[in-house]
C-alpha cells in the first residue's frame, strides 16, 4: 500500500509531493507556522517555521520521539517559532534547516516516505 498524507487540521483531503509546498506556504501566509501531517500508516510529519528556518520532524507514532532535520555546521539560535497554541519557541540553528531545505525535505518525505539521501537528520530515539 502506498502511504498517503493529510494535513492534520481535520481535513481528509490528501496532499501530494506536488501540492504540499503550496499548502505549507499558504498556511504560513495565513499566520499558521506549525503544521502537522498525518500519514495513512500512522506516522506524523511536523513542520514548524519562523519563515527563515524550520524544524522538520518525522515520528513513527504518537510515542516516538522521532528524527529531525539538522544543520550541524551552524552556530547560534533563532526565535520566532510560533506554535499553534501561541507558544513562542527558540531553537538552536543546528536543530533546524533553512526554509527552502525544509520544503524540499517535506516534499520528498510526502512523495517517498523517507528522508532525502542527501539530507542530514538525527535520530531522537
Amino acid at each position: 500500500m502506498i502511504e498517503s498524507w493529510v494535513i492534520n487540521d481535520g481535513s481528509s483531503v490528501p496532499v501530494s509531493s506536488g501540492t504540499v509546498m503550496e499548502a505549507l506556504r499558504s498556511r504560513i501566509g495565513s499566520g499558521q507556522f506549525e503544521t502537522w501531517l498525518a500519514s495513512s500508516s500512522g506516522r506524523s510529519l511536523a513542520f514548524v517555521t519562523n519563515t527563515e528556518r524550520a524544524m522538520v520532524m518525522l515520528l513513527e507514532d504518537e510515542r516516538d520521539p522521532g528524527d529531525h532535520a539538522v544543520t550541524p555546521e551552524v552556530e547560534g539560535s533563532s526565535g520566532g517559532f510560533v506554535l499553534s497554541g501561541g507558544q513562542h519557541d527558540e531553537y538552536p540553528d543546528e536543530d533546524t534547516v533553512p526554509i527552502g531545505e525544509a520544503f524540499r525535505i517535506v516534499e520528498h518525505i510526502v512523495g517517498t516516505g523517507s528522508w532525502p539521501a542527501d539530507a542530514r537528520w538525527v535520530v531522537d530515539r
